[in-house]
């Protein structure tokens, strides 16, 4: 298989002069930008014409030199720093983050926020913090998904072959060819009623495998609010995603 290749493509547009990481992907089918904490990248299929890449990216010019704007305007998180307290941001909520030592490593819950509970002499105390992290946030997604599908499937007829909770870097959810459901754990962060939207969303898909007009009927279907919510995504989506990339950081499950 062809390797992944990566430069960098300029486009003057009618927003200024855009600078995006451009991936040449043996398996990529379409052009696709995508926006992210590291800046803007067009996915690119091999054997693209150059003046149709151009076009496309002129095309969503003003899409992207937003989501751009967004990403600038907001500094990046204090990073996550063992022993010291901090907050956790959870279901549109801010909890107090405490530390104490213990004999293994545990999340504990309480009233007023949560623990992490390290043992004194750990190796590599960040990412076991981490994957604490992570495995709580999952399972706390993973309750409200479940919550969810429970009203949403009955009415919509229709249900996924499977869930998957993880980190995404600019989508909020897809749905494969298989009828697997992916939610970004990012959505753990945000208040349900966003994770019940981008929910609704990925199931509108069993049915209609587009964004036409149908499709977002069918959206409204299943979640009259949808609009209030992607609007919430649009302001407040890219310090979700920078945000859960401080608590879990590269770490996956032990």
């Amino acid at each position: 298989m062809p390797a992944v290749l990566q430069d960098w493509f300029e486009v003057d547009t009618d927003a200024g002069m855009l600078r995006l990481r451009r991936t040449v992907h043996p398996r990529a089918r379409r052009l696709r930008l995508s926006v992210d904490a590291g800046g803007a990248r067009l996915t690119w299929p091999p054997g693209t014409p150059l003046a149709q890449a151009r076009r496309f990216v002129r095309q969503h010019a003003a899409w992207l030199r937003r989501k751009l704007d967004e990403l600038q305007v907001r500094p990046a998180p204090r990073s996550l720093r063992v022993g010291q307290p901090d907050q956790l941001p959870l279901r549109g909520l801010s909890l107090h983050l405490r530390w104490r030592e213990g004999r293994f490593p545990a999340l504990l819950q309480g009233s007023d926020g949560v623990q992490l509970q390290l043992p004194a002499h750990s190796a590599r105390p960040l990412l076991l913090a981490q994957r604490l992290l992570r495995g709580f946030l999952e399972a706390e997604l993973r309750r409200d998904a479940a919550r969810a599908l429970n009203r949403l499937v009955p009415r919509l007829g229709l249900a996924p072959t499977a869930l998957k909770v993880r980190p995404l870097k600019s989508l909020w959810g897809s749905l494969d060819t298989r009828d697997c459901i992916t939610l970004d754990l990012a959505l753990a962060l945000a208040p349900p009623a966003v994770a019940h939207y981008v929910l609704a969303h990925e199931l509108a898909h069993l049915r209609v495998r587009n964004h036409s007009a149908r499709f977002w009927a069918q959206v409204s279907a299943l979640d009259t609010d949808f609009e209030a919510q992607r609007g919430w995504l649009r302001c407040h989506g890219a310090q979700l995603k920078l945000e859960l990339s401080r608590l879990i950081g590269d770490a996956t499950p032990a």
